[in-house]
C-alpha cells in the first residue's frame, strides 16, 4: 500500500468520530486488511459484565470499513451478518477484517474478533456499498 494511500485512510478513520466515541483505535493497516481494537472499558460492558453485542458490532463494522478504504474509494455497510461465539469481560479484544472479494461497486470483507490468547469471539461479514471515488479518480 502507498503512502499516499495510507495516509488517506488513517486521514478518513481519524475523522469517525463514532468510532473513537466507543473508545475503537486502529491498530494495523495493510492492502484489503485492517485490525481494530478494543480495550475493555466498564462503558463497553453489557449488564452481566461481558463486552456488550453492540460494540463488537461497531468494532468490526470499523474494520470492514478501513480494509474497504485501502483501495482508496469511499464506502458505506450496506449489509452484515454476526455470530457471537464467545465473550469476556476485561482485557483487549481485536477485530481483523480481510477484503475477500471487490467488485465495481461492492466490497466483500470478512471478519474475526479474538480476544485474550487469540480465542475467537464472533465472525461477521460485511458487503460494503462504495459511494465514491475518494483519492484514486476511479468513477462508480
Amino acid at each position: 500500500m502507498d503512502e499516499k494511500l495510507r495516509a488517506h485512510v488513517l486521514k478518513r478513520d481519524s475523522m469517525n468520530t463514532f468510532m473513537h466515541y466507543n473508545f475503537n483505535e486502529q491498530a494495523e493497516l495493510e492492502q484489503d486488511y485492517a485490525v481494530c481494537k478494543l480495550d475493555i472499558r466498564p462503558e463497553c460492558l453489557n449488564p452481566f459484565g461481558m463486552v456488550h453485542g453492540g460494540a463488537l458490532c461497531t468494532l468490526a463494522d470499523n474494520a470492514a470499513g478501513m480494509a474497504a478504504h485501502t483501495d482508496g474509494r469511499l464506502y458505506v455497510t450496506q449489509s452484515s451478518t454476526f455470530q457471537f461465539v464467545k465473550n469476556q469481560g476485561s482485557g483487549t479484544i481485536y477485530a481483523a477484517a480481510r477484503v475477500r472479494h471487490r467488485g465495481r461497486s461492492t466490497a466483500l470483507v470478512s471478519v474475526e474478533i479474538t480476544g485474550d490468547n487469540h480465542r475467537l469471539l464472533a465472525v461477521a461479514e460485511f458487503t460494503m456499498f462504495c459511494v465514491g471515488s475518494g483519492v484514486t479518480g476511479e468513477q462508480v
